[in-house]
This record gives structure tokens, C-alpha cells and sequence, in this order.
């Protein structure tokens, strides 16, 4: 064998690839802490934003998503009654758009 084939034959790989459930390992770690860092947050933050909805009731002090303050005078099923202003300007807002409650409303 001459200088240059020994070379290439060193060179070349010894065997096949290792097993590919070793080498799905980093990749299956990587979707599991996208899961723990990004997706369970999101659901818990979301969860906890559907429960101040389904809570809220006229008399509720809240702010929408655009920053508008208002209080609700009205519950329908898929909308708020808020009463924006000191002209006492009433305006339907969509449940989904309401962003926080501020204060809540007397219970009496």
C-alpha cells in the first residue's frame, strides 16, 4: 500500500452510526425543558386569566387590553357592559378583551 492509501484508510469510519435512540436523547431533552420553560407557564397564565373572567360581576372595576378603565354594569354571555368615563358612557367589550381586574365591586 502506497503513503496516500494508508492515510485514507485511516482516515474512513471504523463502523456504523451509534444506536439512534442515543442520538434522539438531546432532542427529547430539548422538547421537555420548551415544555417546562414555554408551554406550562402559558396554560397556568391562561387558566388563571379564564377564572378572573368567569369571576367577574357588575360592580367590578377593570382595565381592557387597549388600557381603557371602566366599571361593569352589565354581564351577557359573551360580553361586558362597562361604563367608561364621567359621562357614564356605557360600550359592550368582548369578555376576551378584558385584561385585569382593578378593584372589585361591593359585594352589597
Amino acid at each position: 500500500m502506497t503513503k496516500i492509501q494508508m492515510m485514507l484508510a485511516q482516515t474512513q469510519p471504523a463502523g456504523p452510526a451509534g444506536n439512534p435512540l442515543v442520538m434522539m436523547v438531546p432532542y427529547l431533552l430539548l422538547f421537555a425543558a420548551m415544555y417546562f420553560f414555554l408551554i406550562a407557564p402559558q396554560r397556568k397564565k391562561q387558566k388563571a386569566h379564564e377564572k378572573m373572567l368567569s369571576e367577574l360581576k357588575t360592580g367590578d372595576e377593570v382595565v381592557t387590553a387597549g388600557g381603557i378603565y371602566g366599571t361593569i354594569t352589565g354581564v351577557k354571555e359573551d360580553r361586558f357592559v362597562v361604563r367608561v368615563g364621567d359621562n357614564n358612557a356605557k360600550v359592550e367589550i368582548g369578555k376576551g378583551f378584558i385584561s385585569a381586574l382593578v378593584k372589585k365591586g361591593d359585594a352589597a
